[in-house]
């Protein structure tokens, strides 16, 4: 599918034409219509899933809290799997932050402020952000919650060198995979500043999360007789690999070469949700692990979806088997793709953008 694309004039500057109305925004709600077929969550596959992430990630960290002392290099390799329990225990919290994974509102609710308390997240903040991210995910004028920063070409070019280098090492694999990670999920998430401006109340919720962590990081302490630091070596490692690889997820499902930005009066919910999104196609047990959320063009298609009908929606959608779909190894060439151009509706490389400089 292949937009008309905003042109140059002889001076450089864009002229962005009213788009026509194109196949692609109308096959997008039929393809929603079909979606919505499957979003009544079932109970019980709700409760068996909650299940079986949360009984084994119990039973890693007790295992974890009896080697911290003695054999810390087991604790270490038991962190591993306690990592990809705890990321696929935040993708169940991301199904009850949109409402989609029981059928019930306040289960939904009180599930994911408890789950909140493990991936240090709190329910109704990330909800409120997450759900914003999906109301404008590809809208130019409407970027800067629950994304990633992402700089078009025109507006970097427009930037004063220092600006420029500040915003390569924000772009860089270091900080997206390394900093921003621990930075978002041990400090921003237990006091959000925007939220003293916007949401005020939202406040409470961040605040009972956060006393819920102390609590939990309190009772594993005096209920295993082992020291507040030995806790924190236990729950550090499984926290920096878990927020790595939920950061990066993100970033795959929308930061890939032919991804979709428009100017506001261009822009198209349906339109947006599939070609803004990738189906990260992930081998067994990864999917397992990830709750399938790597059908993402799906999930932004219909929010209320739950993450266990994903895969059964995706074959009732033969066109979107092998749209925007990404290899692992695809992927890992993703992080050169930094500037959205305007020129060629794509992200492109600084490389790129220095030679046409």
């Amino acid at each position: 599918m292949k937009n008309t694309l905003d042109t140059p004039q002889n001076d450089g500057t864009l002229v962005s034409p009213e788009l026509p109305q194109i196949t692609a925004g109308s096959e997008a709600r039929q393809w929603a219509e079909i979606a919505r077929r499957h979003i009544l969550p079932e109970n019980r596959k709700s409760i068996l899933q909650l299940l079986t992430t949360i009984l084994p990630l119990m039973g890693l960290w007790v295992a974890m809290l009896v080697t911290v002392e003695d054999a810390y290099w087991i604790t270490l390799l038991l962190s591993v799997p306690a990592a990809a329990f705890t990321v696929r225990l935040f993708i169940i919290q991301h199904d009850c932050g949109h409402r989609s994974f029981f059928k019930s509102r306040r289960a939904n609710d009180w599930v994911g402020n408890i789950i909140g308390i493990v991936t240090l997240t709190p329910h109704g903040y990330w909800r409120y952000s997450h759900n914003t991210h999906h109301a404008t995910c590809g809208n130019l004028m409407k970027r800067g919650v629950g994304d990633i920063n992402t700089l078009t070409v025109t507006e970097y070019l427009a930037l004063s060198r220092w600006e420029r280098m500040a915003y390569r090492i924000y772009r860089s694999p270091v900080i997206i995979l390394g900093i921003a990670p621990l930075y978002l999920f041990v400090l921003r998430y237990r006091l959000p500043f925007d939220l003293f401006k916007h949401r005020p109340k939202m406040l409470i919720g961040v605040m009972a999360t956060n006393l819920g962590i102390a609590l939990l990081l309190t009772g594993l302490s005096f209920g295993f007789g082992v020291s507040f630091i030995d806790v924190l070596l236990i729950l550090g490692p499984v926290v920096a690999l878990s927020s790595t690889v939920g950061v990066w997820l993100f970033y795959v499902q929308h930061q890939f070469e032919n991804t979709y930005w428009r100017q506001d009066k261009n822009w198209d919910f349906h339109e947006a949700s599939v070609m803004a999104s990738s189906y990260y196609h992930l081998p067994q047990p990864l999917r397992w692990f990830t709750a399938d959320i790597g059908i993402h063009h799906i999930h932004h298609l219909c929010s209320r979806i739950p993450n266990y009908r994903l895969r059964s929606c995706l074959d009732d959608l033969p066109a979107l088997q092998t749209l925007n779909r990404v290899s692992i190894r695809e992927s890992l060439s993703y992080f050169q793709f930094s500037l959205w151009d305007e020129w060629t509706q794509s992200l492109i490389s600084f490389k790129k953008v220095s030679q046409r400089d």
